[in-house]
C-alpha cells in the first residue's frame, strides 16, 4: 500500500494517527456493512434478491427510491443554489433574517416538517381543509419531494453559499471587458467554477433523501421505497436477512452516485489563480432580475416560516384541528417520565460525540492533505463514507454487528454495544453512529481549509525539529478553527436531529428524542410531537451559540503570531 511505502518518512505521532483512523473507519463502517452483506445472502435474503430480477412489485420500490432520491436531489440543490446566488450577487435588506431562515430546517427532525405539512395541507388540514375547502394529495410521491427538499435544501445552500463567496470577481470583471453579458458570465463562468459545489450538494441531497426512514413513514403513503420497505421488514415480518437484502439493494446506487460525484468532480475542478478574492463583486442590479430573484426567495422563506410556525404554535393548542385553546400540558407532558428522560439523554450523547467528531474530521483532513500524498485519496473516500452510506442501512448494520459480543478464535474483541443489555443501554452505539455521520462534514471544510493554507508552514515546523503531534496542535488547529466550528455545529445539529441510523438500536435504557417524536406523530398525538420538536429546535440554536461563542472567544486569543520550537 501507498500508506505503507511512506512510513518511514512519518513521525510517530503521524503513524499512530492513521493507525487509529484506520481502525475507527473499520469498526464504525466496514465491519457493519460487510455483516449487512453477510445477513443479505442467507435464506430469506436470497428470495429477496432474487426479486429484483423477477418480482414487479420489488422493482417499483427501487424505481421509486432512485426516482424519489433524483427529485429531491435536483430540486434541494436548485433551491440552496438560489438562495445562495440571492445572499452573494444581490443587494436587498434583510440578509442575515433570509440566511438565518435558509437554515431552519437544519435544526430539526426532518419528518417534523412533514408532521406540520400534513396539519396544514392534510386531508383535513388547517389551510388545505379549513380555508380552501380543498383535500391535495400531500401523501405519497409529490408530498415526500415538497417535505424531502425543504428539509436538506440548507445542505445545498451552505456548501455553494462558500463557493460562491470564494470565486475572485476579477474573473467576471475579465469576461466583462470583453463583452459578454451576465447571463454569458454566468452560464460560461461561474456556473463552470461551481460544478463540484453542485455535483457535492446532489450527492449528499440524493443519498439523504434515499436513506431517509421517518417521513415515507409519516407522508409516504402507498409510496414504498427501500429504506421504509428495510424498516418493515426487519420490525414488522421479522425478516432479519429480507431487511438487510433490500438494505444491499438501497446500499448499490447511493455508492454509485457517491463514486461519480467524486470522479466527476475531480476531473471538472476548476480553480481561480490568484487563490483570494480580488476587486468588487457585479451585483445583480437589472429591476426585472433583482426582484424576480428576492421574489422567488422570499417565497420560499415564506413556507418554511409557515411550516414551522406551525410547529411552535402546535405545540401549545390543545388539541390541533379540534380545540384551539393555549394550554400549557403538552410541555407538561414532554418533561414527565421518558420524555425528560429522552431531553436529557439525546442532549448528552449528541454533547459527546460533537467534539469527537469534530476533532476526528480535522485530524482526518491533516492526514489527508499534509502526510499522505498517495493514499490520500483512498482515506478520503473511505472517511466520507460515513455521509454516504443511508443511515437505514447503516443502522441496521450497527445492530447487526453489536447487539452480541465480537469476538476472535473466542476472544472478545468488543463488547456488547446495541440491544438489550448493552453497555449504558445501548448508548455507546448511539455515540458511535452520532460520531461516523457528523465527522465528515469537519473532514471536508478541514480539507478545503487546508488546501487554501501553504505547506511551507508545517514544513517549517518541522525543519525546526517539533513533531506531528506539536505541528497539528499548535498551528494546523489553529489555523483551521474555523472548519473545527463548522464541524462541531454540524455535528451536534446533526446527532440531535438524525433517526434512521439509530432507530435500530436505541433501546428503553436510552429513550431518544426522535425515536419518540415519531411515535408521537404516528398516534396522531401532534401536540405532544411539537412540543418535542420545539423544545429539540431550542436546545440546538442553543448549543450551536454557544459552541460558536467558544471557538470565537478562544480564536480571538488564539489567531496571534505562532512560534514553533522543537519539543
Amino acid at each position: 500500500m501507498a500508506i505503507r511505502r511512506q512510513s518511514a518518512k512519518l513521525d510517530l505521532f503521524t503513524k499512530l494517527a492513521i493507525f487509529v483512523i484506520v481502525l475507527i473507519l473499520s469498526v464504525l463502517i466496514l465491519i457493519p456493512i460487510g455483516n449487512v452483506l453477510y445477513k443479505s445472502f442467507q435464506p430469506g435474503g436470497i428470495d429477496v434478491l432474487r426479486a429484483v430480477i423477477e418480482n414487479d412489485y420489488t422493482r417499483q420500490i427501487i424505481m421509486n427510491t432512485v426516482w424519489l432520491g433524483t427529485s429531491v436531489g435536483a430540486i434541494g440543490t436548485l433551491v440552496g443554489f438560489l438562495l445562495a446566488y440571492v445572499q452573494v450577487r444581490v443587494n436587498f435588506k434583510g440578509k442575515k433574517l433570509l440566511h438565518v431562515l435558509s437554515l431552519l430546517p437544519l435544526v430539526s427532525p426532518p419528518f417534523a416538517f412533514a408532521t406540520a405539512v400534513i396539519v396544514l395541507f392534510g386531508r383535513s388540514g388547517i389551510i388545505s381543509n379549513g380555508i380552501f375547502d380543498k383535500q391535495p394529495m400531500i401523501y405519497g410521491y409529490k408530498g415526500l419531494v415538497l417535505v424531502l427538499a425543504t428539509s436538506y435544501f440548507p445542505v445545498a445552500y451552505m456548501n455553494l453559499l462558500g463557493m460562491l463567496r470564494s470565486l475572485d470577481p476579477a474573473v467576471d470583471e475579465a469576461a466583462r471587458s470583453l463583452g459578454a453579458s451576465k447571463f454569458k458570465i454566468f452560464r460560461t463562468v461561474t456556473l463552470p467554477l461551481l460544478i463540484p459545489g453542485i455535483g457535492a450538494s446532489f450527492l449528499l441531497l440524493f443519498v439523504e433523501a434515499i436513506a431517509d426512514l421517518a417521513n415515507p413513514l409519516v407522508i409516504g403513503g402507498d409510496y414504498t421505497v427501500l429504506a421504509s420497505r428495510a424498516y418493515i421488514a426487519i420490525s414488522g415480518e421479522y425478516n432479519i436477512p429480507g431487511g438487510a437484502a433490500y438494505s444491499t439493494i438501497l446500499l448499490i446506487p447511493a455508492l454509485l452516485v457517491f463514486i461519480i460525484q467524486r470522479y466527476w468532480s475531480q476531473k471538472a475542478d476548476v480553480v481561480t489563480v490568484t487563490g483570494k478574492p480580488s476587486g468588487q463583486v457585479d451585483m445583480i442590479k437589472t429591476p426585472h432580475a433583482k426582484y424576480s430573484l428576492l421574489f422567488l426567495a422570499w417565497t420560499i422563506a415564506a413556507f418554511v416560516v409557515l411550516v414551522y410556525s406551525m410547529v411552535i404554535m402546535g405545540s401549545f393548542f390543545k388539541v390541533l384541528k379540534v380545540d384551539y385553546s393555549l394550554t400549557l400540558d403538552n410541555y407538561r407532558y414532554i418533561f414527565s417520565g421518558v420524555g425528560n428522560d429522552a431531553v436529557f439523554t439525546t442532549t448528552m450523547l449528541a454533547l459527546i460525540a460533537t467534539p469527537i467528531a469534530g476533532f476526528f474530521g480535522m485530524m482526518l483532513a491533516w492526514v489527508i492533505v499534509r502526510k499522505i500524498k498517495r493514499g490520500g485519496q483512498a482515506l478520503d473516500f473511505f472517511g466520507m463514507l460515513g455521509l454516504a452510506l443511508p443511515g437505514t442501512v447503516l443502522g441496521i448494520g450497527y445492530a447487526f454487528t453489536f447487539n452480541s459480543p465480537i469476538q476472535i478464535l473466542g476472544i472478545t474483541i468488543l463488547p456488547q454495544l446495541a440491544g438489550g443489555g448493552a453497555i449504558l443501554g445501548g448508548a455507546v452505539a448511539i455515540v458511535m453512529v452520532y460520531v461516523i455521520r457528523s465527522s465528515p462534514a469537519g473532514q471536508r471544510s478541514g480539507i478545503a481549509n487546508l488546501q487554501q493554507i501553504d505547506p511551507a508552514i508545517d514544513e517549517a515546523s518541522a525543519s525546526l525539529g517539533a513533531s506531528g503531534g506539536r505541528t497539528f496542535r499548535k498551528i494546523s488547529l489553529p489555523l483551521i478553527r474555523g472548519a473545527f466550528l463548522t464541524g462541531l455545529m454540524f455535528a451536534f445539529a446533526r446527532s440531535m436531529t438524525t433517526l434512521s441510523p439509530i432507530i435500530f438500536i436505541t433501546t428503553p435504557d436510552t429513550p431518544i428524542l426522535t425515536s419518540l417524536i415519531l411515535a408521537e406523530a404516528d398516534t396522531v398525538r401532534y401536540g405532544y410531537a411539537f412540543a418535542f420538536c420545539t423544545l429539540l429546535i431550542a436546545i440546538v440554536l442553543v448549543v450551536m451559540g454557544l459552541i460558536n461563542l467558544i471557538v470565537r472567544k478562544t480564536q480571538g486569543t488564539g489567531y496571534r503570531p505562532i512560534t514553533v520550537s522543537a519539543g
